[in-house]
């Protein structure tokens, strides 16, 4: 069943789509046009030097990680960035995702959001900039996973993630993003936009 699962989503997702082109910023504030709402974590800059830790290499950071916006600890909620389509998800604890794909000025591109919780969507769901698609990690979730992750890691890949086999426990899990494979900005810019810098082209 997984197998024909795996076969058919990736059928599935290799026609393009055609979607609209408003973008909004994925966060909830009074503006969501405007960039400066987004705040950063102190380390979460795009192409800032992670150090090695166990069983992960040194590497580039390949996103950005937001801030929550609100002092709200029970369901802060993440938008969708424009309209598109979930390729990828996974749900199992600190590292959960959901990948999106879209379809903007004849290009793909793809937005993976990480270290979220209360996943509200599925593969093959499409979804708009009005879309709340999970939250950020509510007090007990942090309580447990640990406060480092109170924020979400925010990609941009101007190249397809590449398509993994998923597990029986993680059905949805049909890609994965290049995160820890960057160790040079040659390798990052082949693979990523900075995330604030193509915000910012599409709002203003």
């Amino acid at each position: 069943m997984i197998k024909k699962a795996f076969y058919l989503v990736v059928l599935l997702f290799t026609v393009n789509p055609v979607f609209s082109q408003d973008f909004l910023i994925p966060i909830n504030c009074y503006d969501r046009t405007e960039i400066s709402s987004i705040e950063l974590t102190a380390i979460g800059s795009f192409g800032k030097q992670r150090k090695m830790r166990p069983k992960v290499p040194a590497h580039l950071h390949t996103g950005i990680d937001i801030k929550r916006p609100n002092p709200n600890y029970a369901d802060e909620p993440i938008f969708a960035i424009a309209e598109g389509r979930v390729i990828s998800l996974r749900d199992d604890g600190p590292y959960a995702q959901i990948i999106i794909e879209h379809y903007h000025n004849g290009n793909l591109f793809w937005v993976e959001y990480e270290h979220i919780a209360g996943i509200k969507v599925r593969v093959g769901d499409f979804v708009d900039e009005n879309t709340v698609i999970s939250r950020f990690m509510n007090k007990s979730e942090l309580d447990n996973y640990g406060w480092q992750f109170d924020h979400f890691h925010f990609e941009i890949l101007k190249e397809r993630p590449f398509a993994i086999k998923p597990k029986e426990s993680q059905a949805q899990h049909f890609f994965n993003t290049y995160n820890l494979v960057c160790y040079t900005m040659d390798d990052l810019y082949s693979k990523y936009y900075d995330p604030l810098q193509f915000l910012k082209e599409l709002l203003y």
